[in-house]
Parts: structure tokens; sequence; C-alpha cells
């Protein structure tokens, strides 16, 4: 089941209710393949899928937080396009399989952080409010497993340091204020993760990082992620058939292999470690792009050899470098 978009009157006097959170219930097909699909150099997905288990563990095992405190707050950090908001996705799906023996199905609300603050500012307290009051009516049954998801996380501080600072109304820091206390109040319940993500840390204030059990940083992929990446990438395309298959590819199974063992390298996992290389500094989801624009602006057939469209994503990845000089 595909995501449900939910709407509330912002009080802008148009009659029109505005977006402010997306709602699937998980498992989702929307996810499906997500949680394979990201690649980091480190434990990451495993860290932070370890750290949501143990948070159902110990909730289930009525440990008392007096003595043992944990928040259910995450936050993961780092430049754009680096996978932070589909991490948390397919962690959410993830966990909602992995405690399918506990809780009949699970639930994502992936909050909009800029629309529960309408440009009327008066009415956005009401706003995020009447945003937490049906979040905790997700929550309150005790069969479901509900991960809130705020992006950009740093747009409800950074709004909290202006209004502090006397540039924006006080209305406005009542809201933000308010957003803090709903996400105190409903962590205290066992059934719920909360899930943040920012790209500007600066913005964060100590208050909010103080709240959050982990905060991880994702950066952007080293040539080795890249190398990976691109291979599935061309998997995919030997798959549907754009890429003719040939014996090259075994190459690149092989390659991924003898790159982990410090392997010298040739053929067309050489010449893919060097695309690889060249595109150091471009994001995940940059990365993503390069066989699509490797094929639109660089070959001119259907079909094509591994070795001609490696040839291609290289041409397309200096064309990217280009462009965002």
């Amino acid at each position: 089941e595909g995501a449900q978009l939910e709407c509330m009157d912002v009080g802008e006097g148009e009659g029109e209710d505005q977006p402010v959170a997306h709602h699937w219930i998980l498992p989702s097909s929307d996810f499906h393949g997500l949680w394979e699909s990201l690649v980091y150099d480190c434990s990451v997905k495993e860290n932070l899928l370890s750290y949501m288990e143990a948070t159902m563990l110990f909730s289930d095992c009525g440990v008392d937080t007096n003595i043992i405190s944990w928040n259910r707050l995450v936050l993961l950090y780092g430049p754009p396009g680096t996978g932070k908001t589909s991490l948390c996705k397919a962690l959410a799906h993830k966990l909602a399989i992995r405690m399918g023996h506990r809780y009949s199905h699970g639930q994502l609300v992936e909050i909009n952080s800029h629309s529960l603050f309408s440009k009327y500012f008066s009415e956005s307290g009401k706003l995020v409010v009447k945003m937490f009051d049906k979040i905790r009516e997700l929550i309150e049954d005790n069969n479901s497993l509900v991960c809130v998801l705020i992006d950009e996380v740093e747009s409800l501080t950074r709004a909290r340091e202006s209004s502090m600072s006397g540039s924006e109304p006080s209305d406005l820091i009542r809201a933000v204020n308010s957003v803090l206390t709903q996400i105190d109040q409903i962590r205290k319940y066992p059934n719920v993760m909360i899930l943040t993500t920012s790209n500007i840390t600066e913005a964060i204030d100590a208050a909010f990082l103080d709240r959050a059990d982990m905060k991880q940083y994702i950066g952007l992929p080293s040539y080795h992620a890249i190398f990976i990446i691109y291979m599935s990438c061309l998997k995919e395309l030997i798959r549907v058939n754009i890429i003719v298959s040939s014996p090259e590819m075994d190459l690149l199974t092989f390659g991924r292999l003898s790159l982990e063992q410090g392997e010298e390298e040739t053929g067309s996992v050489q010449r893919l470690l060097a695309v690889s290389r060249l595109s150091v500094g471009l994001s995940g989801r940059t990365l993503r792009k390069i066989p699509f624009l490797a094929h639109a602006l660089f070959v001119k057939s259907r079909t094509v050899s591994l070795d001609v469209f490696i040839a291609a994503m290289e041409s397309a990845v200096i064309r990217q470098k280009q462009e965002t000089k």
C-alpha cells in the first residue's frame, strides 16, 4: 500500500487543507529493496537497526527509564543527497518486518516540518497539536509499531533561534516549543520511534541534540562504496537487456571480492574503479542518476556493450562535475 497524504487546515483563509504528512502502513511495497540499495562504508545500517531493536527490547522488558534512560530519538545528519531520509524509511520498514512477531503491523508518518508553520503564525501552534494528536491516536494502538520521521529538523530549531533573537513573532516560538513538547510526550510510548534528519547541524540547538540517543553522520560515499553502487546499476541494466550480457560482468562480481581483498584489477573492473574514483565527491542521489545520464547523453543505441557503457558513464561523471563547479 502506498502513502496517504495527511492534510489539515492551516488557517490561511482559503478553506483549503495543506498536506503536512505522508502516512504508510508497513511493510510497504514502496520500500521494497530500499534497504539493500543503500551502500555505506561502515556498519551504519546495522548499528541503527540494532539500536532500534534494543529500544523495543528494553521497552518490552519494562526497564525503568528513571534508572536507564533512552529517548527513542535518532538524528541522521550530513550533506544533501546522501540517503538520510531513505535510510530512515528503510529502517522503519526493516524494523516493522523484524518486529512482526510483536506487532501486527507498522506505520510510518513522515512530517513535513515546513508545512507545520503557517504564514499566519498564530495558527501554527494549533496545527502542531492537531498533527501530533493524530500521531498519538496511532500510537495508542498497542498492536502497531509507529515510526515518526521529521525531515530537515533544522527548520524547527532555526525558527526557534530567530524567534529568540526577536526577528520572528512570539507566536512562532510557541509553535516550535510545542513541537518539542509533543516529541517529548510521544517518545514515552513503548511502540514509537522518532527518526530525524538534518543537512545543517550548526542550526540544531543543544537542547534538541541532547534528546537524541544516536547522532549518526551520513557522509558522501568513498570510491569503494561508489564501485558497489555502480555495480548494482550495471547489473540492473543487464537484467533488462540494455547492457548486453557478457562474461565481463562476472569480472565485476569478482572485482568486488578482490577489491575487498586488495588484489590487482584488470579489464572492466579497472575501468569501473577509475570511474568510481573520478566520482568521489558526488552524492549517492547523483551517483544513481549517472547510468541514466550516460545512456541518455552518450549512448547512441538501444543496447550497448559493458565497456562502451562504462566509458559513457565516465563522460557523464565529467559532465556532472563540470555542471556543479
